[in-house]
């Protein structure tokens, strides 16, 4: 087993940059590192050297900017859920960040962090997903914009090089218009637990109220966050009802398709539970858009 021969502290972000290129493939990008450590111990990854951003200014904020949220990637969950910004225009994050692993997780894991891990059951990024947030993501040729949702490749991979590239920012657009945000989740208990299903939703409304816009997520029910697309479908151009709401909740639970899996329950009790939570998200996003 190779052992980590170097801990560096970054300045900057170009400094950061420079490590990791210096080092050709052997660093790693680490900040609360509940992931990567264990990774290191069960020997999946060997890196030579880490280099740690987590009190990087340039990393450590929240603000708005625009028309967008902002945060910075070094910045941890429970900062992210206690945040007065994020639970005033995004509660659905908020919600997600707090249901992250327990207290002294949250007090160090990152939320980029969690979308670099790319573990579909990962509570923050579901709801990040039915957001539709981007980042930015820097490397040696300068700086990209991702939409999140296109980041996850398979469970535990995802298409951002931690040996190579920055994640620095995530943006989130406030819309102009009515919106709500919802997430739930259910779990054997209420920390330290994986979900057996969470569920994220975003509603976009117009001046009458009828839903213009519609994002619906769950997981774990394939190997990345699941996209309803038809119940998004349905959901587009009609007044947010009970009946609505209860026939798009059906919509949702026949679309996904999990496995049955010994931790976390069958696929057809599973698909019950999105049914479930898909119905009290909807609700309760809505309650915004009157």
């Amino acid at each position: 087993m190779k052992k980590v021969e170097k801990y560096l502290f970054p300045k900057c972000i170009e400094e950061c940059i420079k490590m990791l290129s210096e080092n050709k493939g052997e660093a790693r990008l680490v900040s609360g590192a509940t992931d990567l450590s264990l990774w290191i111990k069960d020997e999946k990854v060997s890196p030579a050297v880490l280099v740690d951003v987590s009190d990087l200014k340039e990393m450590r904020f929240i603000e708005l900017v625009g028309d967008k949220l902002v945060i910075g990637a070094a910045m941890t969950h429970a900062e992210i859920a206690s945040n007065e910004k994020v639970k005033k225009y995004f509660p659905a994050l908020s919600d997600g960040c707090r249901n992250v692993g327990s207290p002294q997780i949250r007090n160090v894991a990152t939320l980029a962090g969690n979308i670099v891990s790319a573990q579909p059951a990962a509570d923050s990024v579901v709801p990040m997903t039915a957001l539709d947030a981007s980042c930015e993501i820097v490397d040696e040729k300068g700086a990209r914009i991702q939409k999140i949702r296109e980041l996850p490749k398979k469970v535990g991979v995802s298409t951002i090089d931690p040996t190579k590239e920055v994640m620095t920012k995530i943006f989130i657009k406030i819309p102009k218009c009515k919106y709500g945000t919802a997430f739930k989740r259910i779990s054997p208990r209420e920390a330290m637990s994986l979900p057996v299903v969470n569920v994220a939703v975003m509603l976009m409304a117009d001046a009458s109220g009828v839903i213009t816009e519609a994002r619906v997520v769950a997981s774990p029910v394939d190997i990345v966050p699941f996209r309803a697309k038809k119940t998004e479908e349905y959901l587009i151009g009609k007044k947010p009802t009970e009946d609505v709401f209860e026939e798009a909740s059906k919509l949702a639970g026949e679309e996904a398709s999990p496995r049955d899996s010994l931790q976390r329950g069958s696929g057809a009790y599973r698909k019950n539970l999105v049914k479930d939570l898909v119905g009290q998200a909807l609700k309760q996003a809505s309650l915004t858009l009157a």
